[in-house]
Order: structure tokens, then C-alpha cells, then sequence
């Protein structure tokens, strides 16, 4: 581990959840548990929950659930472990020890940040050589953008040749390991190393707290890709981070608006609009609605006008719904992009575009009446038919009734009639939601089995049981006495044996055996699904005698799970076992 153990511990005492979530929103004690509006998605009703005795966290609308404050401040700021610890340790006034660490951690991180920093201050300095002739043409003459905004955002070009930036770094002591691990070099089949970005206008992408973790760089001659991305690195995740958010968490303008790419989005810096941020390379992620939503409540998609840009939207704007923000679709009409658009048209006209923005809603309907000819009986009947679907699925009466009439009135049919396909669309729906619900009920094992694919049980009578003596070990260390011979290879989930083994760990290191302290240890999707499980009634009353049902029925499974081996191999696996011990085969 990267901190001292004993570090760690002391902050995760002194760091209430309660308090550390209070930061972020205001919590009222009901009961045992504290409960509050979520800070992870935006909602009107509080549906976030806050256990000081389990240092549990759930959020009940948008899923969000995890254990102890470190987790929660990793996922709340988008750091790593070692950073969410030294963000916790600053709160309360404790100094990280430097003593201890992992040598290479701390220092290879912060040395790849300044490589990266480097980097981009060698890029926006080619801008005034010779060698950046080409870029600030594209910058200056093609794209319009000003100085001013060059400089703000550190863009830059990356000269036509193989090692430009390697050479540049050389001389300030970095090594050729450095840059392929910052993912500023690739290294090629016959091992010779490069600059990866050549002859190409640079974007650093700079995280929310202003380090330069990454690139994109847009070809400037017609070589391929048009675009190119740094890789994920230690210090840089896409799927977590958004370009331009930086500025955009400072907007005063209460919204975020999403485009497809840089130049977009710095176009609207440009024009005023300083909401504005782009996906880095790859398709939007609940990683990135969360990210939007911490730091405004509406969101207005801003895509290309072509077929991409209107499959990309549609796609996005179920995940955006997911955070709770108000979702609005903004038509380029006149122009294939945001960035055409304000040349064209200017500023004030983008901004009333801005306004005219369409809900989520009426976008979806528009993009259905797209694909029918209206004054056709046949394709009128499929319109309706797929907007009556379109307006079953929405929650609010009022929406229904309104977006149900606008329908109807587009193809001369009284409000009722359509009305009432919605309606029977709905009971639709209800008749395939309670057939499956009673699928359920007749398979209950089903409703137990952890959302995460990975983390799917193959044996779940095992699984319930070694869930349970998960707990019965968070809620008293004594009961350590009462495993016997339990191995961590005897659980039939991978993922609850590893925690098993971390238990049996650090008990028998005399460490404490708390879940937020092994948070560095597992990925996001395990500590929440270890927080569900701990999250579980279970009682101690009889809490030997449970271990030793829980014992039972995992040594049972397990015994279950040898027989079904195939006979043959499991002769030939018994035969070798026995000549590596120098015994003899009877036959």
C-alpha cells in the first residue's frame, strides 16, 4: 500500500461518514441512520442514506452505495485511493507520512503529471517556431479562435517528426519509459520508440483539478486517424474525465452543454458560453453524467446535426435522465455543428437556439416523425403506434395527456383515441412487468445474484452462505474462532473468497478488519457490492451457531461441486497426485 496502514486507520477514525458526507449535503437522523438528498444525482426527495454504525452509504434512487468516508470521497471527486486519503487527511488537519510509502507510487505519479505539464508547455511553445507554421494557421486563419483563447486552453502542435517531444524531455531528465507510460510515446513491433503524437494540433486535457493528465491531438495533413487520444494511464481515465470541465464546474450559467469534440466546445468558450465540455474520444458514460451533474442541474446535448450525432444524442440522454438532471437537445439547423453555427450565425442566435432547446421529449417525438410520411393512413398508424410507446413510458400524467394530445393532433385523431392506445400500452407493459415479477417470486435466487456481470455467483446456496459469514466477521472479530479450517479457495465466488482472504489477513496481522480500509484493494463495482452485503440484516444472537450452518452449507457445495468433475479426470488428476508423492497406481 501507498500510505502507512496505522495512517490510514487513524484518518478513517477520525473521519465520520455522517460528517463527511454533511459536507456535500445536509443530513437529518432518522432512526439509527441519517437520510438526505443524494450528492451523487440530483432529486427533489431525499433518497440517500447514511449508516454511522456500519459507515455504509446507499442511495435508493440512483443505486450509488458504498463503505466508509475514503470510498465515498473517491467516488464523489473522481480520485484514486492514495488521493482520496491525502483529500481526507488535509479536511482534518493530518500530514500523509512520506515515511513508509510505496517508493514508486507518490513519486511515479507526480512525475508523470509533470511530464505531462512538460509536454504541454513544449507543445503551445512550437506554436511560435517554425515547425508550428502549419497549426496556427489551422488555429488563427481557419478556426478564428483568438490568442486569448489559445492561451487558456494550452493548445499547441506537436511538430511532423518521430521523436520531437522525446528529445525535448530528454533533456529535462525524463527517460524514454516515461513517456510511454504517460502515453506520449508507443513503441513499435521491432521495439523502437516514437512520439506518438506528430504533426498534429494539440488539446491537453486537464482534470477538475487543474493538472494536465492527457492529450488529444487533431491531424493537420490526411493521415489517419483524424483524431488521437492518450491512452488510459495511471493519472488519466476517459470514461471519468471530460474536457474542459476545469473551466465548466465555474460556469455561472446553470447548465452544462455537451458537444461531440474540442474544437466545438472551445468554439463556445470562445463565443461566451463557458458550460461547455466534450467526451474525450469515447461514447458518454455514467461516469461523465454523474461528473455533469455534481456541478449542474440541467444538461443540453449539443451534437452534430447528421445521423451519428442524432444516434450519439439518443444514446446520452437516457443516461444523463439516470442523474436526475433536466435533459435538453439542441437542433443545429443551418449548419452540420455547434462551431459552424456561431460562425455563421453568431453568438446571440446560438443562445437562442440554446433557449429553444428541445426537452428530451419532444426531440425523441421529432426523431419519430422524421421516419413517417404522415399523409399516409399506414405509416400514420406506425407513428402512433411508436409514440404511444414513446409517452406510456413517461412517469407524469400531465406529460402523458400533453405529448398524447401534440400526437394526436398531428394526425387528425381525437386526444381520446390516442389516449387510450397509451393506456393499453401501459397495461401492456404492467401484464409483461408482473409475469416477469412473478418469475421472479418463482425464483427468488435470481433476485439475490449481484447486478455486476463479474460479479455473478454460479453457486448461490454457497454464495448466501459466504455472504454471511462475511458478515458475521464485521459485526464481531470473535467469531474468527469459529471458521475451523475454512480456506479462502473453498468459496465458489472469487470475489467474496478475495475478501475472505483480506479478512483472514489482516485479522491474524492484528489489523482491524474494516471494509473502508480495503477500498484501495477492490474496484468500485466490488466495494458496492460489499457494501450491499454488509448492508444485510444479521443478527449475533446465535451468531456461532449460524457460522457453523454457513460453514456447513459451504463445505456441502463445495463437496457437491468435486463430484461433478468428470470421473475420467478425476482419476488421471488422483493418479498424478499420487506419483508426485512416489505412490504406485493399482493398476
Amino acid at each position: 500500500m501507498a500510505i502507512p496502514e496505522r495512517f490510514i486507520e487513524e484518518l478513517s477514525a477520525r473521519c465520520d461518514l455522517v460528517d463527511v458526507v454533511g459536507d456535500y449535503v445536509p443530513l437529518t437522523k432518522k432512526g439509527k441512520d441519517y437520510w438526505g438528498l443524494c450528492p451523487f444525482h440530483n432529486e427533489k426527495t431525499p433518497s440517500f442514506s447514511v449508516s454511522p454504525e456500519k459507515r455504509l452509504f446507499c442511495c435508493f434512487g440512483c443505486g450509488k452505495k458504498g463503505v466508509g468516508s475514503i470510498y465515498f470521497i473517491m467516488e464523489k471527486e473522481g480520485l484514486s485511493f492514495p488521493d482520496a486519503v491525502r483529500f481526507l487527511a488535509r479536511r482534518v488537519g493530518m500530514e500523509v507520512p512520506e515515511t513508509g510509502e510505496d517508493p514508486g507510487y507518490r513519486r511515479r505519479r507526480e512525475r508523470l503529471l509533470e511530464l505531462n505539464k512538460q509536454a504541454a508547455r513544449f507543445f503551445h511553445s512550437q506554436m511560435e517556431e517554425e515547425a508550428g507554421a502549419e497549426g496556427r494557421a489551422y488555429l488563427y486563419e481557419k478556426r478564428k479562435l483568438s490568442r486569448g483563447i489559445i492561451t487558456r486552453f494550452g493548445l499547441g502542435v506537436a511538430p511532423d517528426g518521430w521523436d520531437h517531444l522525446i528529445a525535448a524531455m530528454s533533456a529535462l531528465g525524463y527517460e524514454k519509459q516515461d513517456l510511454l507510460e504517460a502515453g506520449l510515446a508507443v513503441k513499435n513491433q521491432n521495439g523502437r520508440i516514437y512520439d506518438r503524437f506528430r504533426n498534429r494540433v494539440m488539446f491537453p486535457i486537464i482534470n477538475v483539478r487543474g493538472e494536465v493528465i492527457g492529450f488529444g491531438g487533431r491531424v493537420l495533413d490526411d493521415s489517419t486517424p483524424k483524431y488521437l487520444n492518450s491512452p488510459d494511464t495511471p493519472v488519466y481515465n476517459k470514461s471519468r474525465n471530460l474536457f474542459a470541465l476545469n473551466i465548466a464546474k465555474k460556469s455561472k450559467q446553470g447548465r452544462i452543454i455537451l458537444t461531440e469534440g474540442y474544437m466545438d466546445t472551445i468554439s463556445l468558450h470562445q463565443a461566451g458560453f463557458d458550460c461547455a465540455v466534450a467526451s474525450l474520444g469515447t461514447a458518454l458514460t455514467q461516469e461523465h453524467a454523474q461528473l455533469i451533474a455534481r456541478y449542474a442541474p440541467e444538461a443540453v446535448i449539443a451534437y452534430d446535426g447528421d445521423q451519428a450525432g442524432v444516434t450519439a444524442a439518443q444514446r446520452a440522454i437516457p443516461i444523463l435522465e439516470k442523474t436526475g438532471m433536466e435533459v435538453k437537445v439542441l437542433r443545429v439547423t443551418g449548419a452540420k455543428d455547434p462551431d459552424e453555427y456561431l460562425k455563421t450565425y453568431g453568438p446571440e442566435a446560438f443562445a437562442k437556439l440554446i433557449d429553444r432547446s428541445d426537452n428530451h421529449i419532444e426531440y425523441r417525438l421529432g426523431q419519430i416523425q422524421s421516419k413517417y410520411r404522415l399523409e399516409d393512413d399506414g405509416q400514420k398508424v406506425e407513428f402512433l403506434r411508436e409514440c404511444a410507446q414513446l409517452v406510456a413510458g413517461l412517469k407524469s400524467p400531465l406529460e402523458r395527456d400533453i405529448y398524447g394530445t401534440r400526437c394526436a393532433k398531428l394526425c387528425g385523431v381525437s386526444p381520446e383515441a390516442m389516449a387510450q392506445a397509451v393506456g393499453e400500452e401501459r397495461r401492456q407493459r404492467r401484464r409483461t412487468e408482473e409475469r416477469r415479477q412473478r418469475r421472479r417470486d418463482l425464483n427468488p435466487a435470481a433476485q439475490l445474484q449481484p447486478k455486476e456481470r463479474d460479479l455473478r455467483y454460479e453457486n448461490m446456496k454457497s454464495a448466501r452462505a459466504e455472504e454471511g459469514v462475511l458478515r458475521l466477521l464485521m459485526l464481531d472479530e470473535g467469531m474468527f474462532r469459529s471458521l475451523g479450517r475454512l480456506k479462502e479457495e473453498d468459496f465458489s465466488s472469487p470475489f467474496l473468497g478475495r475478501v475472505y482472504g483480506l479478512f483472514l489477513e489482516r485479522h491474524r496481522e492484528g489489523k482491524p478488519v474494516e471494509p473502508e480500509l480495503l477500498a484501495g484493494q477492490l474496484t468500485p463495482e466490488q466495494v458496492g457490492r460489499l457494501a450491499e452485503i454488509l448492508n444485510h440484516p444479521e443478527g449475533l444472537s446465535h451468531g456461532e451457531e449460524a457460522m457453523r450452518d454457513y460453514i456447513k452449507m459451504i463445505e456441502t457445495e463445495r463437496a457437491k461441486r468435486r463430484e461433478d468433475v468428470d470421473p475420467l479426470l478425476a482419476a488421471r488428476e488422483k493418479y498424478l497426485e499420487k506419483k508426485s508423492y512416489g505412490g504406485r497406481s493399482n493398476e
